[in-house]
């Protein structure tokens, strides 16, 4: 069995500090690096490719909605044409500043609320993957399993890797659960480790209403702004490495 671990680092902006990418680093393989939509600058994107590199992490674009306020975790009532330009607009920020470093993309995970609207809504999924092909056919688009993302990399045919949480709790219908719903974030490590173990080896996560639900992941997530991040990261690939997955890059 293998998956890659990865993370949403480089969401740090000016003089503010969100996450601790240091120590995630040292244990993700994959890094989706914000774009300065929802949050990061020109100067943490450069600095958290350059980490990243030094830590033999592979990197992707993390694009997200134009919401620095909301933390690109709003919704917001958009034209498709318009994700296109701004998923495009984002890929080819960083990929030129990864290109300066001598590093190079290898895949695009959308954010929050992007993210979400794009696994259920076929004309924004169509969109994203779209931006994809428009500017490299080869990146991988990350999304949830069976979603509306998942169909629409398919019909243009990209890449696609499936993505499990270890630290959201999911919904019988497979989706995560709300943030605004208590106990959304797990922030356990252990907690997290054991449901990581699960939907790798066994293909299934247990939901919020007791239900099992089917999947299957090719990489799994620790957001970089969840509590003690780093420590959960660590647990989900020490658990993971016991039960003999093998942690690779995308």
């Amino acid at each position: 069995m293998r998956v890659d671990l990865n993370a949403d680092i480089g969401e740090s902006f000016g003089i503010y500090t969100t996450g601790d990418d240091d120590l995630l680093l040292r244990s993700i393989t994959s890094g989706s690096i914000a774009c300065g939509f929802h949050a990061g600058d020109p100067t943490v994107m450069r600095d958290t490719i350059r980490k990243a590199a030094a830590a033999g992490v592979s990197i992707g674009a993390h694009p997200g909605f134009p919401d620095l306020v909301g933390f690109g975790r709003r919704e917001m009532t958009i034209d498709p044409e318009e994700v296109v330009s701004l998923v495009l607009y984002q890929i080819g920020a960083l990929s030129a500043i990864a290109a300066a470093e001598g590093a190079a993309l290898r895949h695009v995970k959308p954010h929050g609320a992007l993210y979400t609207m794009g696994a259920r809504r076929v004309d924004l999924a169509d969109a994203i993957a779209r931006a994809l092909t428009l500017f490299d056919r080869t990146l991988v688009l990350v999304g949830l399993p069976g979603s509306a993302a998942e169909s629409a990399a398919s019909r243009a045919g990209l890449s696609f890797a499936a993505e499990g949480f270890a630290d959201r709790t999911y919904e019988g219908d497979g989706t995560l659960t709300p943030r605004h719903v208590s106990g959304a974030v797990v922030t356990e490590p252990a907690r997290a480790a054991e449901q990581a173990v699960r939907m790798v080896c066994d293909g299934k996560v247990v939901a919020r209403d007791g239900s099992t639900v089917a999947l299957d992941v090719k990489t799994v997530c620790v957001h970089g702004d969840t509590p003690g991040a780093a420590a959960i990261a660590s647990a989900v690939r020490a658990a993971l490495s016991r039960a003999g997955v093998t942690i690779e890059p995308l």
